[in-house]
């Protein structure tokens, strides 16, 4: 969570600023780890290649969650 303090200080966020980021921060974080938690699970009964079984695959994973998660970066709702 040092990167979500970092980045309210960068940002100059006040005081509720701050506890509205660092919450939506820590909701994100969670929803990334359901995720790769889920798509783990399912992996587990796929039928994997045997060199790609384990690490390789959850690295091809994580990837491509960061790539989806990327996507988000240039949002503004408001």
């Amino acid at each position: 969570m040092l990167g979500a303090a970092l980045l309210n200080v960068n940002a100059q966020y006040d005081f509720l600023e701050s506890i509205v980021h660092g919450f939506s921060a820590g909701i994100g974080f969670t929803i990334a780890l359901v995720l790769m938690a889920g798509i783990r699970e399912k992996l587990e009964l796929a039928d994997v290649p045997q060199a790609m079984k384990g690490l390789p695959i959850t690295f091809i994973l994580a990837g491509l969650i960061a790539l989806a998660f990327l996507g988000f970066s240039g949002l503004k709702l408001m």
